[in-house]
């Protein structure tokens, strides 16, 4: 009688434990508007100050990056590229990257980050709407799509 009295004591605290430890890494999510905007502010000073390990560990191995009008489609490999030769010889011309109106909508473990980059590369500035795909996988957000479009200047 007394072994089961124990035996259940045991089976009831390691539920307890283990339903405690599953709901505390849920509640780990990068999957948060916070993070997401963070991480996305990151992916903006990356490129500005270029930053190729960031890209590295931060874009999924599908990564896409439409420019405007899909003048020029990125990969992965090739955002990472241009960072890596941008830092060597220290060639970035942008001088400024400001955000604003930026928006997170999150669906599962899908984030989409909509708003405005005004990019000065002189000689005009451009003001670009965007809109970024996040996904988390294993608990770590990775960017999967980028879309970037020049707003006209209103005469």
């Amino acid at each position: 009688m007394q072994l089961n009295y124990i035996m259940k004591f045991i089976y009831l605290f390691l539920t307890f434990f283990l339903f405690t430890f599953l709901s505390a890494n849920a509640q780990q999510s990068c999957m948060t508007e916070a993070n997401i905007k963070a991480l996305d502010a990151n992916w903006e000073d990356a490129n500005l100050h270029p930053n190729p390990e960031f890209m590295e560990t931060t874009l999924a191995p599908e990564f896409v990056w439409v420019h405007n009008h899909a003048s020029m489609i990125d990969t992965k490999e090739s955002t990472v590229k241009r960072a890596v030769n941008q830092k060597a010889n220290g060639t970035s011309n942008t001088k400024s990257r400001t955000q604003s109106e930026v928006k997170v909508a999150i669906s599962g473990n899908t984030a989409i980050v909509t708003g405005f980059t005004f990019v000065d590369r002189g000689p005009s500035p451009t003001n670009y709407h965007f809109m970024r795909t996040y996904v988390e996988k294993d608990g770590k957000c990775y960017l999967v799509g980028n879309h970037t479009m020049a707003v006209p200047i209103e005469e």
